[in-house]
């Protein structure tokens, strides 16, 4: 039986062409500056206070097949900032490089859908561009809503 836990690392280690770092729940910085990024954060929480989504799932929702194994449903985040909001010439000037790793995330991804086979299903996963606020700044950038199968 695979763990939350571990799900979340192997979704940590997964590599993008162009992100310089991946952080995983234990190495996430308290804010982040221009060097380090292209940047993923694994994020197993919603950040409501920044809006990071616009509609609510349950991210803990418990399930039981009659006579079946226990399966329960988690929700993670996985977030990529590119460059700060007030860098550049705006949205413009980050547009192109945000398309491209949205791209190099879907094709990532496509290739282990199962996260190591942690998961029970392949992962569902939505994709919200926009400005994002991270350690007290804002980002331009991404979050890749998971919605994870996974054994009880």
């Amino acid at each position: 039986m695979a763990s939350f836990r571990a799900a979340l690392t192997q979704l940590s280690i997964m590599k993008i062409s162009g992100v310089r770092n991946n952080y995983d729940l234990a190495e996430l910085p308290n804010a982040l500056h221009s060097a380090q990024l292209p940047a993923l954060l694994v994020m197993p929480i919603e950040l409501e206070r920044e809006g990071l989504f616009r509609r609510r799932e349950n991210s803990l929702q418990t399930a039981a097949f009659s006579g079946g194994a226990k399966t329960i449903y988690h929700s993670a985040t996985h977030l990529l900032l590119v460059a700060p909001g007030d860098a550049g010439l705006g949205l413009r000037s980050h547009l192109p490089r945000l398309i491209d790793l949205i791209d190099g995330y879907t094709a990532a991804i496509s290739a282990d859908v199962t996260l190591g086979d942690n998961l029970l299903t392949p992962a569902r996963v939505s994709v919200e561009p926009g400005l994002y606020t991270y350690g007290e700044r804002d980002f331009y950038g991404c979050a890749f809503r998971h919605s994870w199968l996974l054994e009880a």
